[in-house]
């Protein structure tokens, strides 16, 4: 860590070219076209747009300073860096979400295979291990609040740069304190009634269903719960289709592994966040017991939003 750090800023004084000496006057027009063509092949080895990099160890830009500026202003998307040399610092820095950031929470996940190079969390200097070059462990979501950071990737000394890419894919999200807390600190524990409440007016998708079946994956560290859905009261993006034999709804969501979870009969109310596409399990009470819930605390005027019951 120490040798990133230095990476970042013992080398500064190398990170960019030194200007070019004097000389003679402007170049005609037409050697000005030529030039531009043979620097625009140069630099076509990597494409970049408002939401997304990817890039090469190998363009000629790279070669020139040790340390590579990306800046990405939307709030998801990926970073690849192919044949990864020397190292990246990636700003995100989204035009979409209001100026005081203090509530928002920004998640990587590394692309399947990625090798090649270590991720860190840099803040004001100070660089905190994220990934782990090699680590072929279960594809993990890493979440932190956003408050400004940027994201240090430096690649590791290899023999043989060729088949290696490394990379990322990104998200910004609204941070949700107490599921968010709850994820963290006890992520198998029953939901109380406020956190049930809570999860049916901020999750990111809400259905009532029954559980199907249960599978696992030893390698992911996690179980898939394959749903059938009767009722979809919300959904952020479409993970749960219309059942081929017609009549509700199917897809799954998945949640740790040493949660234990199994097949169950009856009716729940399934509820949690999408990451990447995948739908996370938050709260599942069964729906009786949510229907106790929620006639309770609209008595008392304490629901924190409407929705059916029936």
């Amino acid at each position: 860590m120490r040798g990133a750090a230095r990476a970042a800023g013992g080398r500064a004084g190398q990170l960019w070219p030194r200007p070019p000496a004097p000389g003679p006057g402007p170049p005609p027009p037409l050697l000005l076209l030529l030039l531009g063509a043979l620097l625009g092949g140069a630099g076509a080895q990597y494409s970049s747009d408002r939401c997304s990099w990817k890039g090469s160890g190998l363009t000629h830009e790279a070669h020139r300073k040790e340390v590579e500026q990306v800046y990405l202003r939307c709030s998801a998307g990926s970073v690849e860096w192919m044949y990864p040399t020397g190292a990246l610092i990636v700003n995100v820095r989204p035009n979409t979400f209001p100026p005081s950031r203090r509530h928002l929470t920004l998640c990587i996940k590394p692309l399947r295979d990625s090798s090649g190079a270590n991720i860190y969390l840099e803040k004001t200097g100070e660089l905190q291990l994220l990934v782990r070059d090699g680590d072929r462990g279960p594809r993990q979501v890493h979440c932190f609040g956003f408050e400004q950071r940027g994201l240090f990737v430096e690649a590791t000394p290899q023999q043989d740069i060729s088949r290696r890419t490394t990379g990322f894919q990104y998200e910004l999200t609204s941070w949700h304190a107490e599921s968010d807390l709850r994820a963290q600190s006890a992520p198998c524990r029953p939901c109380s009634d406020t956190e049930v409440l809570l999860a049916v007016c901020t999750s990111d998708f809400v259905v009532r269903g029954s559980i199907q079946d249960v599978t696992h994956e030893p390698e992911q560290q996690e179980s898939a719960i394959h749903l059938h859905v009767n009722r979809l009261y919300r959904q952020k993006s479409t993970v749960f289709r219309p059942a081929p034999e017609g009549g509700g709804w199917r897809g799954h969501v998945t949640t740790l592994l040493e949660c234990g979870v199994r097949p169950g009969r009856g009716e729940f109310l399934f509820t949690g966040h999408i990451h990447f596409g995948e739908a996370h399990l938050g709260c599942a009470p069964r729906f009786k017991d949510f229907q106790r819930m929620y006639r309770d605390a609209e008595e008392k005027g304490l629901n924190p939003c409407e929705m059916g019951t029936e």
